[in-house]
């Protein structure tokens, strides 16, 4: 019987030989994990059912990275709870300031999550290690507590949609321009509940952190899972940071998808979603002149070394425009320190930027960068609704790395060539 990856992962993970999309069942969870803001709780729930035990204490990850470091009183309770539970339960993966990085950078990079993985994460942007060829999707907390006492879960089969990507991408256009091109043609619900399969030679050819970023905003497409079937970048990539055993899966030449979308990408500009709808898009070059009053290069999105590596390229040698703040933020220790032995963050210092230890802060207007009534800003994260980032009557425009560090230098929204 012929499958999609995502139906496969998850009949391997069911005991079962086939399935298809609408069926209910139970699959066994390769990792768990959840963060400040949504462990806490998970680890109530897990309480009030009376458990004493996680179901194993290597397979679940404590990340407090959303308010961290520690913004206020209330975020600082938040922690105290995770980390007293983590050493109660001899968690190995709790992770907190010095040792941190934003959750859905740091897991891939630490070897954690894996291709062919079932990844459940009480955080919606879990969907990122699809870029794995991982089935991995974000659950509510009180999922995450049943997981965590269990190490099993429900799901209903996702429909498989298929995102065939012809062409060869220009210079500045990469991973996060081909995600919001795909919003802005389907919609925020276009792929609702569904399992959006990235193919074709564009996708072949991208680097990890270009497919991570993809896979990453699937959610704002509504998706279930954004998946990616891996290949030898992945191998590459997983092969010395792999902590256990993984298994590669692909779809079947013959495999049933509800829907297919192919698109020649060859003229593809740089991609802004602009205020308040990740699938509110123009291309960059089509936007009029828009002031901004800061710019936030960092999250799970595209808080990556090579995100560093596309800004700082645009940064080198010149300033902040006055009047713009701009806020860097590596995704991880290591990236941070990458970022430091490479000369990147005395380009950003030099730049007169601020360079910030891993937090996903300002993507959620939790700290490190809130905006005030009237402000603008372009952000490489995932959302620009309305109040993200501060402010209800703020705005946010996303946009790839160099966009966002050509607008910063400009002061206004501009394309990477233009300044």
């Amino acid at each position: 019987m012929s499958m999609t990856i995502s139906e496969k992962i998850l009949a391997a993970h069911a005991g079962r030989s086939e399935l298809r999309p609408g069926e209910l069942l139970e699959v066994t969870v390769d990792f768990a994990l959840g963060n400040d803001i949504t462990a806490p709780f998970a680890i109530e729930a897990f309480r009030q059912a009376g458990a004493k035990k996680v179901f194993d204490h290597e397979r679940i990850a404590l990340i407090p990275d959303h308010f961290t470091p520690n913004k206020d009183i209330a975020s600082a309770m938040q922690v105290k709870a995770i980390r007293e539970f983590a050493a109660e339960q001899n968690l190995t993966h709790y992770y907190e300031v010095g040792r941190m990085g934003i959750e859905h950078v740091l897991l891939p990079e630490q070897g954690l999550v894996l291709p062919g993985d079932v990844v459940i994460g009480a955080d919606s942007h879990t969907c990122t290690y699809g870029a794995l060829g991982a089935f991995a999707t974000g659950v509510g907390s009180t999922d995450l507590a049943a997981a965590m006492m269990t190490g099993k879960i429900w799901f209903r089969v996702p429909h498989s949609i298929k995102f065939v990507f012809r062409g060869k991408l220009r210079t500045w256009v990469g991973g996060k321009d081909l995600i919001l091109y795909t919003i802005g043609q389907i919609g925020v619900d276009g792929a609702h509940y569904g399992a959006m399969e990235f193919t074709g030679e564009v996708i072949d050819a991208l680097p990890m952190s270009d497919r991570f970023s993809m896979s990453n905003m699937a959610i704002e497409a509504g998706a279930k899972v954004g998946i990616i079937a891996p290949d030898a970048i992945t191998e590459q990539f997983v092969k010395e940071r792999a902590k256990r055993s993984y298994q590669f899966y692909k779809s079947d030449a013959d495999a049933l998808y509800e829907h297919t979308y192919e698109w020649d990408v060859s003229g593809l500009e740089p991609m802004v979603a602009l205020p308040h709808s990740p699938e509110n898009v123009q291309p960059v070059t089509e936007l009029p002149r828009i002031p901004i009053h800061q710019v936030v290069i960092g999250s799970c999105t595209n808080g990556r070394l090579e995100d560093l590596e596309q800004a700082a390229k645009i940064l080198k040698g010149k300033k902040v425009a006055p009047g713009v703040r701009c806020v860097i933020i590596p995704a991880t220790q290591q990236i941070y320190r990458q970022a430091l032995k490479g000369g990147l963050l005395e380009i950003f210092i030099d730049a007169e930027a601020a360079v910030s230890t891993p937090t996903c802060g300002p993507c959620l207007g939790g700290h490190m960068g809130i905006l005030a009534a009237g402000e603008r800003a372009v952000a490489t994260t995932n959302r620009n609704f309305v109040g993200r980032m501060g402010h209800p009557e703020s705005e946010v425009y996303l946009s790839n790395p160099a966009v966002a560090a050509a607008s910063a230098v400009a002061g206004y929204i501009t394309h990477p060539d233009g300044i």
